[in-house]
């Protein structure tokens, strides 16, 4: 099913087919992808259909998105039949935003978890959705760890990386 569904679509097909543990999720064709990239629009009924697929999801996790203390955190994967390195984009903790990042401290026991997916969170979408530089990201870290003159991202605190998601 590698055609319809992408390597690892079809991997977690089969996963699931297996019985094994994989989260509750939902795959978008190949299919659907060609069509939109050929005439830039989303198929007919595809909105609904990923409305339909995403309520069913909140319903298997007991979650929902953007729901602010027990959020429901999604993660967007690329896939092709076979796997390109490099080439293969991913926005992961989709459901974060400056509300439901609260809830994930709360929840994880750590504000500074939460703040590093938040910022990573924007950091991917900013450059695989909306086509920022990735390098403005690079830079503005950087400059933030000369400030705090941290050896390395690991150094920032909480409200360090609650700065770099506002700037």
């Amino acid at each position: 099913m590698a055609e319809l569904l992408g390597g690892k679509g079809a991997n977690l097909a089969e996963m699931t087919r297996l019985g094994l543990p994989v989260p509750p999720g939902f795959t978008v064709t190949t299919e659907a992808c060609r069509a939109f990239l050929a005439d830039g629009v989303s198929p007919e009924g595809m909105a609904e259909e990923i409305a339909r697929h995403l309520s069913g999801l909140e319903t298997a996790a007991g979650r929902s998105l953007g729901q602010r203390d027990d959020r429901l955190l999604l993660s967007v994967r690329s896939g092709a039949r076979f796997s390109m390195p490099g080439m293969m984009e991913t926005v992961l903790d989709i459901g974060l935003n400056d509300d439901t990042v609260q809830g994930l401290a709360k929840a994880s026991g750590s504000e500074r978890f939460a703040w590093d997916s938040y910022c990573r969170l924007v950091q991917m979408f900013g450059s695989t959705v909306m086509g920022v530089d990735p390098a403005l990201f690079e830079e503005a870290i950087c400059l933030l760890r000369e400030a705090r003159d941290a050896p390395d991202d690991v150094h920032l605190d909480a409200s360090d990386l609650a700065w770099l998601v506002e700037t």
